[in-house]
């Protein structure tokens, strides 16, 4: 049985903003608490997977995938953190230090500095005590959210797998980078990135980075040129697009109006990649690197 528990951590910014509120999934015990439904875990210790939103997402979107991969064996976290966007504006997001993603300052600290507070705050929820594993930890994360974790993860003990949907390295030119420019991301350790053929909000995104939407995939591009020797994936869903994610998507905020309609809508599939690539690198578990061998995606070696 899957459960979830609310908790808080403090991850910097000027108050009110910056408190993530965060949501704790495990598997749970049979019997609970009847009078506050707390149910305590069952075995353990379990690996922690850190789920970073998309900017304007909220969590409630990815809790689909939450429990699929809880169910997985892991303690699968997600977060909500009202804080500074760019241009004085305030939304959802997991938190993004722009000057740490600047020429100057690139590669030297995380971009995502909330992850490290969320992470910390763990240790101290009294019902998970002894069922979390933090030297065993998998960031993940959509659009924004999976860019910050694959420039984040490095500089992170524990982290041993980080995975992506719709997400990319490709630099935003306001930053001061040359138009097309691809970071090498901060990750040492596997990397799966996975993104829809019909992903519009990555096409309608394209003048960011002084390119045209003819310019070849960002995506594609990340996996060719970011990722050094090592077991990365790259998944193409045929038909997906780029809030194939998120369920439900909420037509009011974020930026689904630039999205191509999905002609597929492969949650499972996604589910199952996903799942099979954690249970590899944080379970050491060779059913589930069987089935990442059959599955039709490419491939890096070290």
């Amino acid at each position: 049985m899957i459960r979830s528990l609310w908790w808080a951590a403090e991850t910097g910014g000027s108050p009110p903003f910056g408190t993530a509120h965060l949501k704790v999934h495990y598997p749970a015990a049979a019997e609970g608490d009847r009078l506050t439904g707390a149910f305590p875990p069952e075995g353990g210790p379990y690996p922690v997977v850190l789920f970073l939103s998309g900017i304007n997402v909220g969590q409630d979107a990815y809790r689909w995938l939450a429990i699929e991969i809880a169910r997985a064996g892991f303690v699968c976290v997600t977060f909500d953190r009202v804080g500074e966007l760019f241009g004085g504006q305030y939304g959802l997001t997991p938190g993004v230090d722009l000057e740490a993603a600047s020429p100057a300052h690139y590669g030297t600290r995380p971009t995502c500095p909330a992850i490290g507070g969320v992470l910390a705050s763990l240790a101290r929820i009294d019902l998970l005590e002894g069922a979390l594993d933090l030297d065993r930890v998998a960031i993940g994360g959509h659009s924004a959210g999976g860019t910050v974790a694959m420039q984040s993860a490095r500089f992170f003990p524990g982290v041993k797998a980080v995975f992506s949907y719709g997400a990319h390295t490709m630099v935003a030119t306001m930053l001061g980078w040359p138009a097309g420019t691809v970071l090498p991301a901060q990750a040492d350790c596997p990397v799966l990135l996975s993104v829809g053929t019909r992903d519009g909000v990555i096409q309608g995104s394209a003048d960011r980075y002084g390119q045209d939407e003819r310019a070849p995939d960002p995506v594609t591009r990340t996996f060719e040129e970011a990722l050094g020797d090592g077991e990365h994936l790259l998944a193409l869903f045929e038909g997906a697009n780029h809030f194939l994610i998120a369920d439900p998507v909420d037509p009011t905020a974020a930026r689904a109006f630039l999205d191509l309609p999905a002609t597929a809508q492969p949650r499972p599939e996604l589910a199952r990649l996903v799942t099979a690539f954690l249970r590899t690198h944080l379970h050491d578990d060779p059913e589930a690197r069987a089935v990442l061998s059959g599955l039709p995606i490419r491939r890096k070696h070290a």
